[in-house]
């Protein structure tokens, strides 16, 4: 088992509706092709000094194998649902170029197994 922690920056002033548009069409039309969402964050400001990254947006999707990832990335992202309705509407919410995908694995002391 393995997650993905994908951090993106949204285009300024797009993040709440980026927000809406994950949390109402995205993650609900990836759930229902087999995908397990672990969890959607907005980002934050570390200390009271820092300023707020109003752009940050997080999420965290979870693989049980690569051969599961590699067939729900098919299911979702080949799907005439997501080329023709999804992804055209995303360019103006979100600064692809600035998409970071990390694949992590939990250690004995994480609660997400």
């Amino acid at each position: 088992m393995f997650l993905e922690l994908r951090q993106y920056t949204t285009n300024p002033g797009q993040r709440d509706n980026w927000v809406q548009f994950m949390e109402e069409t995205i993650i609900p039309f990836q759930v229902s092709k087999g995908m397990v969402i672990v969890g959607s964050f907005r980002g934050e400001r570390e200390r009271p000094d820092a300023t707020q990254d109003e752009n940050q947006y997080v999420w965290i999707r979870r693989f049980e194998s690569e051969s599961e990832r590699e067939r729900l990335y098919k299911a979702v992202y080949q799907s005439d649902e997501w080329v023709n309705n999804i992804a055209p509407r995303i360019p103006a919410m979100l600064d692809r170029d600035k998409i970071v995908v990390t694949r992590i694995e939990p250690t004995a002391a994480s609660v997400i197994h």
